[in-house]
């Protein structure tokens, strides 16, 4: 699949805010009047195979740019009694999920490798006690080079992680300093080396752009030594400086922030250089080498998403675990408790720790193909897709879509006819806009949403 194409007056003219529709309806469309009886049902009812991702939100230090939902200490014991808790919360799923196979696990968070050897261990013999594994699951880690050792990283190979995504962000010394995370780039370079030997299947390396004090020079070096280490994906997001939501932003100074325009031509640069490299780009912030896993998922069309990203399952199938984690399954999404003391109170009132979620008609699951499809292909079949979905007119179902894809359509970043509607490679980077065009539950002001670029 070719690279997208660069038009810096469409950038100007479309970087508004939207969704990355890793779900749809998207997470903020979640409700509080929700009945949980509807999530043991869409369990029974799944197919034969589940996705699983844990949220362990604890970290050593702060990080100041990050938004994820985290808990900064020093105390180690606090994992011990945060496993306590996942412990009994897999068993009030054990008996929903007892017939279903596990095919992919992901620890995220925080910080999954701020657990001891001897606390990962439990948390996969816990895992291993309520959950029945497929054949060769895909089990992957979101690792913080400051926090893994050899030793740690051999243990997670032992333990049958066999996918490890790195932290990176900026090798730049005046970046890590302004951000909080100063880690040398040897360190990563050596782990890299390690993982492969060590036989992991997929090497993610995580990038931001938009932090303080970057400029195109010095991220082009950063990118340059990315590649070099030869990662087989690797992850260029959007940095979104929000001190009013995120309080560890503050520390960041404003005018460290680089201008609009710098921050494109950063985005420009990481998509030149990574196209050059031969990386296939997957879509929106994601690359991958022609011969890894979704970079071939998304040649044959397999190529899925959900809310851990891209991904080649669990679209429908993803059970989340761990405080403020997010579940779909079967048509129904629901997300866990934020704070971790409510959390905590919520398990020990016998209670899943579930704050809201919502169930999908049959229009949302209808949309949500629709996205999806376009989200990770950048095209749709029409004909195919209302055969599939029993629609005899397919611009007439969608007919508010129409004045809202007009002014794409005249800029060349998309073509639509009765039989296909196609993303172009100029409008690739737009693609969540496009999509959004199909959103029922959008307030076309997306002011709670990111800049799409």
């Amino acid at each position: 699949m070719s690279v997208i194409k660069w038009d810096k007056r469409l950038i100007t003219k479309y970087n508004i805010n939207g969704p990355r529709y890793t779900s749809y309806p998207t997470a903020l469309m979640l409700s509080e009047q929700f009945s949980q009886d509807r999530i043991a049902n869409a369990l029974k009812t799944a197919g034969d195979e589940l996705c699983l991702y844990l949220h362990l939100p604890f970290c050593h230090k702060l990080c100041y740019y990050c938004g994820c939902n985290k808990v900064i200490t020093r105390h180690q014991h606090k994992a011990d009694k945060y496993l306590d808790y996942l412990a009994q919360e897999m068993a009030m799923y054990q008996p929903l999920v007892k017939n279903k196979k596990i095919r992919q696990i992901h620890l995220g968070g925080g910080t999954p490798t701020f657990l001891t050897e001897e606390q990962l261990t439990r948390l996969m013999d816990l895992v291993h006690q309520h959950f029945t594994f497929a054949e060769n699951p895909e089990v992957s880690i979101e690792i913080d080079p400051r926090s893994c050792s050899d030793e740690k990283l051999r243990h997670l190979r032992e333990l049958g992680f066999n996918r490890v995504s790195y932290g990176v962000q900026d090798f730049d010394k005046k970046v890590q300093i302004a951000i909080n995370r100063v880690q040398d780039v040897d360190l990563i370079a050596h782990q890299l080396k390690l993982s492969k030997e060590l036989g992991f299947d997929s090497i993610n390396l995580d990038l931001i752009y938009g932090l303080p004090y970057q400029r195109p020079e010095t991220f082009k070096k950063s990118i340059e030594q990315v590649i070099e280490m030869d990662p087989d994906r690797i992850s260029v997001f959007s940095y979104a400086h929000l001190p009013q939501r995120f309080a560890g932003q503050k520390k960041i100074p404003e005018e460290s922030i680089p201008q609009p325009s710098v921050k494109l031509s950063l985005l420009e640069q990481a998509i030149t250089q990574l196209n050059d490299a031969g990386y296939q780009f997957i879509g929106m912030d994601h690359f991958a080498k022609k011969d890894d896993g979704l970079a071939i998922a998304q040649r044959e069309g397999r190529l899925q998403r959900n809310f851990q990203g891209y991904t080649t399952d669990g679209q429908d199938a993803l059970l989340g675990l761990g405080v403020s984690s997010i579940s779909q399954v079967n048509g129904v999404l629901w997300q866990h408790e934020k704070e971790l003391p409510a959390y905590y109170k919520m398990i020990d009132s016998g209670q899943k720790p579930i704050v809201k979620g919502m169930a999908l008609t049959d229009e949302d699951k209808v949309r949500a193909a629709l996205i999806s499809q376009v989200i990770c292909h950048f095209e749709l079949d029409i004909e195919a897709f209302k055969s599939q979905w029993n629609i005899d007119d397919f611009w007439a179902h969608f007919a508010e879509a129409i004045p809202l894809l007009k002014p794409f359509i005249e800029d060349g970043l998309v073509d639509v006819s009765d039989k296909k509607l196609r993303v172009t490679e100029l409008g690739r980077l737009w693609v969540r806009s496009i999509c959004a065009c199909f959103d029922e539950y959008l307030d076309h002001g997306q002011n709670r949403y990111s800049k799409v670029v």
